[in-house]
């Protein structure tokens, strides 16, 4: 196994086009691995409702591994959005259904079959928080993805999770580059390996704390842009194959030009993805009036 995504999955709905799609950040990583020719796993909670049985269809038709994958009574996450100049605005969301109300907790016999991933991946949406020392019990490097609302950025947050992780990676948006050197040096300093920030169109910084690697964003014309969702999901899986590639181990850093090029292959990804609807299409239209209903003024991205 190449890749095993560990949490989060959520069905994206689409309320100015009732338009629904598959995804969340795990169950991307996955699906792009499995793009890309890896051999790629999800592990993870769904509902046992219509959105539980699309993530579970989607990670099938897409050639993921999801034997792993738990079903409990109750909903699927679900997130509502809208689509307003080629961006998305989120508006409401149940809190990540069972995925967080009742998380996957890994059975002991289950580290065996972790252990033969060459990575572990999970986020910051998935309650895997406490998962992440028996991951560190066993041999793959381990990306996080820490998002980019503050309350993952705390002293006590980074020093809770930072210490059992070989990648963090944190969506820096319009952060400055003392922002982004700040941010570095707390995560490394609270144990984390390296330390990736993405800044959208300025780029990205790959650092260890002691030294750091940017590299500029592939540009793609606002025009031509049909979806940002799932591009920070697309960078961090190009990135992680290529650094994988490059002989990442637990303890072993490729050398600063193999870095520099898994960087190149994050930000193609990325900009490769701005022309797909959803995180990976697969977009089916429903009729729910759960729904929060589509805002006449622009709202605001939480």
């Amino acid at each position: 196994m190449d890749i095993v995504a560990f949490g989060d999955n959520i069905v994206d709905r689409f309320v100015d086009r009732r338009i629904a799609y598959p995804g969340g950040n795990c169950v991307n990583v996955a699906v792009f691995a499995a793009d890309a020719g890896a051999d790629a796993a999800y592990v993870g909670v769904v509902g046992d409702d219509p959105a539980g049985d699309m993530v579970l269809d989607a990670l099938r038709r897409r050639g993921v591994d999801s034997t792993h994958v738990v079903r409990r009574h109750g909903p699927t996450g679900v997130t509502d959005l809208v689509t307003r100049d080629g961006d998305r605005v989120f508006l409401d969301w149940n809190d990540g259904g069972v995925t967080t109300s009742a998380p996957y907790v890994i059975d002991p016999a289950e580290l065996a079959w972790f252990d033969e991933a060459r990575l572990v991946h999970s986020s910051v949406y998935s309650a895997a928080e406490r998962e992440l020392p028996k991951l560190r019990a066993v041999g793959p490097v381990v990306s996080f993805d820490y998002s980019s609302e503050p309350e993952y950025r705390t002293d006590a947050y980074l020093r809770s999770t930072a210490p059992y992780v070989d990648l963090a990676l944190f969506s820096g948006g319009p952060a400055t580059a003392g922002d982004v050197a700040r941010l570095a040096e707390r995560a490394a300093g609270s144990g984390a390996g390296l330390v990736l920030v993405t800044r959208g169109s300025s780029g990205a910084v790959l650092t260890d704390g002691a030294w750091s690697i940017e590299h500029p964003a592939v540009v793609v014309p606002e025009d031509e842009i049909v979806d940002t969702t799932g591009c920070g999901d697309a960078f961090l899986t190009g990135f992680v194959l290529r650094l994988l590639d490059g002989g990442w181990k637990r303890g072993r850093v490729p050398a600063p030009e193999i870095c520099a090029d898994a960087l190149r292959a994050g930000a193609e990804r990325a900009a490769r993805q701005c022309y797909v609807e959803g995180a990976f299409g697969m977009g089916r239209p429903y009729d729910d009036d759960t729904a929060v209903a589509v805002p006449t003024s622009t709202p605001q991205t939480p």
